[in-house]
């Protein structure tokens, strides 16, 4: 069983990083062949796919995310980071980190993802 857990600051001042880390057991990152992903949800809002890394590191970020996101892994102790540069408030949200067997490219589907993190809350404010 595979089991995710996302951890991080749950407060951040506008223009500042944020940085969260995904902790993965029961899989290998370079290894068990998944798909790494973050995924968010703003207050009120639907899920937004922000970007994944695979098992042998290549990225792939969305589109209006890319140029203040950066994914990326820690082979050493399982975990996979995002970084979120430039933060604002409208960058308040839950973020997920998920897994998927094969690829997904801006697909918040639940069913499509085969492991979730529960979740943490991260707020922008001075």
């Amino acid at each position: 069983q595979v089991q995710l857990q996302e951890s991080g600051p749950g407060l951040v001042k506008p223009s500042q990083t944020l940085s969260l880390t995904c902790t993965v057991s029961g899989a290998s990152i370079p290894t068990g062949y998944y798909y790494w992903s973050w995924i968010r949800q703003p207050p009120g809002k639907g899920l937004e796919w922000m970007g994944v890394i695979s098992y042998s590191g290549s990225t792939y970020y969305s589109p209006s995310l890319k140029s203040r996101t950066s994914i990326a892994s820690d082979t050493s102790k399982n975990q996979f980071t995002l970084q979120l540069v430039s933060v604002t408030p409208e960058d308040t949200a839950v973020y997920f980190c998920a897994a998927s067997k094969g690829i997904i490219l801006g697909t918040t589907t639940k069913k499509l993802y085969d492991y979730w993190g529960q979740g943490t809350q991260v707020t922008v404010s001075s």
